[in-house]
């Protein structure tokens, strides 16, 4: 199973039925280990560290300091942006299955957009 962390401004609604629906999902708030403000380059550095891929909305920042990351050959997990305008049952199951059904590593170095 994947191990996810999601952004200080993602949706707790979606966090809470991920955990509702697979209770066991690995999954932290970037807000619970410290990183309440953290910019960009920190919080993927962070990721990084942890081996954890990032859920995010921000489609506007977050996928440019990811691939400045790939460009200086620095580790990047992934992340997966879901869209606002994206229903919140939708998001969740595309979470889920790509939590419970990918590989370890298969999406570093990559930037996906939900809903599939």
């Amino acid at each position: 199973m994947l191990k996810l962390a999601a952004d200080e401004n993602f949706n707790n609604t979606i966090l809470r039925g991920l955990l509702r629906r697979e209770p066991d999902l690995d999954i932290v708030r970037l807000q619970d280990v410290g990183l309440t403000g953290a910019d960009d380059p920190d919080v993927l550095a962070w990721a990084a560290a942890e081996q954890r891929i990032v859920l995010s909305h921000d489609v506007a920042t977050l996928p440019k300091f990811a691939y400045a990351r790939l460009e200086a050959r620095q580790p990047m997990p992934g992340i997966f942006i879901a869209s606002y305008d994206a229903t919140r049952g939708s998001v969740i199951e595309d979470i889920l299955v790509l939590a419970t059904c990918s590989f370890e590593h298969e999406w570093d170095g990559q930037v996906l957009y939900l809903p599939l």
